[in-house]
């Protein structure tokens, strides 16, 4: 996998990350790239933080085979202690270790990297989309700019999302205008197919 469409593969799937994230009510995860294969079939990433209302840290790493738009067996793998005085930073390596075998395995040892990505604290950010290019090199300027686009629509719950909430929605990730993909079925272990939009 060439450097630059692996910059490309993570700025896009980021993106659908960060896009749908305000959407998602309770606590507030940090996202982590951890990385790809080398054959950019697989990548790995991790979201962590504090639960609300507990005050318990968490860390749930999740790898994605790419092609096939699932999540790897035995992921997502989900650690929280229910001790509010173990740091995030102990709880962190301790998944980290338990992640290492399946992230070895699958060879994932490519550094992703975040060029682009639309921050919680931003009050300027529009929600559903992010304008994003190839960063130059000094002073210069960004380089090949794009649009990506997320449109959340309205999708019959799922028995899995019926729990969460009755206002489930399906999504289309547009890259300047091009649909890329349009999920609006049932998402049976998919990877990335599953927006809920509380507004």
């Amino acid at each position: 996998m060439t450097r630059n469409a692996a910059t490309r593969a993570t700025v896009l799937l980021a993106a659908s990350l960060a896009l749908a994230a305000p959407a998602l009510a309770g606590d507030r995860a940090q996202f982590h790239p951890i990385g790809y294969s080398e054959d950019g079939r697989y990548f790995a990433f991790e979201e962590f933080g504090i639960q609300d209302g507990s005050g318990f840290p968490y860390s749930t790493t999740t790898i994605v085979d790419l092609p096939a738009d699932k999540w790897v067996s035995g992921t997502p793998y989900r650690m929280v202690r229910q001790d509010e005085s173990i740091s995030i930073g102990d709880l962190r390596r301790l998944a980290a270790k338990d992640m290492a075998r399946s992230i070895d395995t699958l060879g994932i040892d490519y550094p992703a990297a975040i060029i682009a990505l639309n921050g919680d604290g931003d009050p300027d950010a529009a929600a559903g989309s992010l304008r994003f290019g190839q960063p130059g090199y000094g002073l210069l300027p960004v380089e090949d700019e794009h649009l990506l686009e997320l449109e959340a629509f309205d999708l019959a719950s799922g028995s899995d999302c019926a729990i969460i909430d009755d206002k489930t929605k399906g999504f289309a990730l547009k890259l300047d205008g091009v649909e890329l993909t349009r999920d609006a079925v049932e998402f049976e272990g998919k990877a990335l197919g599953l927006v809920i939009d509380d507004g």
